[in-house]
């Protein structure tokens, strides 16, 4: 095991021999069996995978912030993590990057755990309404929200939340831990696989690569990001090159389609070539049709003009 990354593992051989046997003859824990780990990044800065968009966190001898929540399983194995870390001192802020439910889902195990949570106000808007669906029936809303950014110390640490425009949501925030010059991107960075694109909470694909553009120039070199999902087996966490990377595919989603309006195809007919992008074949099909598919926006933001 590295030695610069600490982890704390929950697993068991009694978990792994219950897992339970899906339909179609793949194994898979069930989520209270799921490990849980917290690695290290820098200057008590890490972050934390189990199930769920992945979680930002900072342990130090002033503080503990948290960057989104996963589920309430997940939120709680967290949370009994960092009281290890941190001798159960509780969680100073908890910061929400966006409204999903894979990022939010978790907070209702912060109740009484977190002094204050804080995101942009039109993502605690969307939790409270999502659009397109129904509030949980039971969930810890932010006490705080603000507009372009929100900024405090814990501890040794400045942590430094921004908004640039929309993207992948109306209600993205950047994330920054400026003293150990990490940012957490939430949604705003798919590592390698199609993102999800919430069209109906005011996702844009051009305003997307305007934000990663932005975010990238608002940093340095040096800045480690941490990304809110990646393909299987890939880090979620990397350099400005992953950010670049991901706003040339999410633009080569859109001059592909672009291409096809300009051969005269309609958008039934571009929206039935689902197969690997030229050029970003590791990122696979685009898969089934959906609302919030990559292609499928592309083709309606084309088409109408946006």
């Amino acid at each position: 095991m590295n030695p610069s990354r600490r982890r704390f593992l929950a697993t068991t051989a009694a978990a792994a021999a219950g897992a339970l046997l899906r339909p179609g003859g793949a194994f898979a824990l069930p989520a209270w069996a799921l490990p849980r780990e917290f690695t290290a990044i820098r200057r008590n800065v890490g972050f934390f995978t189990m199930r769920g968009g992945t979680i930002g966190y900072l342990v130090n001898d002033g503080g503990v912030a948290v960057v989104d929540s996963q589920f309430p399983e997940q939120a709680q194995a967290c949370i009994e993590g960092l009281n290890e870390q941190s001798g159960g001192r509780g969680v100073d802020v908890l910061l929400n990057t966006h409204h999903h439910g894979d990022h939010t889902g978790g907070n209702v195990a912060f109740r009484g755990v977190a002094r204050q949570v804080v995101a942009h106000r039109q993502a605690a808007e969307h939790m409270r309404n999502p659009p397109g669906g129904s509030p949980p029936e039971d969930q810890l809303y932010p006490t705080m929200t603000f507009g372009d950014e929100w900024s405090a110390d814990v501890g040794d640490e400045r942590v430094h939340a921004r908004f640039r425009g929309r993207a992948h949501t109306s209600g993205d925030a950047v994330i920054t831990f400026e003293r150990a010059n990490v940012a957490h991107m939430g949604d705003l960075m798919f590592h390698m696989r199609h993102p999800v694109v919430d069209r109906a909470a005011g996702a844009t694909l051009r305003g997307w690569m305007d934000v990663l553009q932005a975010t990238v120039d608002a940093h340095d070199a040096d800045t480690i990001y941490i990304f809110g999902h990646a393909g299987a087996e890939l880090p979620v966490t990397g350099g400005a090159d992953a950010l670049l990377g991901f706003r040339n595919y999410l633009g080569a989603v859109l001059a592909f389609v672009e291409e096809q309006v300009n051969a005269g195809l309609g958008p039934e007919e571009i929206t039935e070539m689902r197969g690997p992008l030229a050029g970003f074949e590791a990122y696979g099909p685009f898969g089934n049709p959906s609302a919030r598919n990559a292609l499928d926006v592309a083709v309606l933001e084309v088409t109408s003009g946006e």
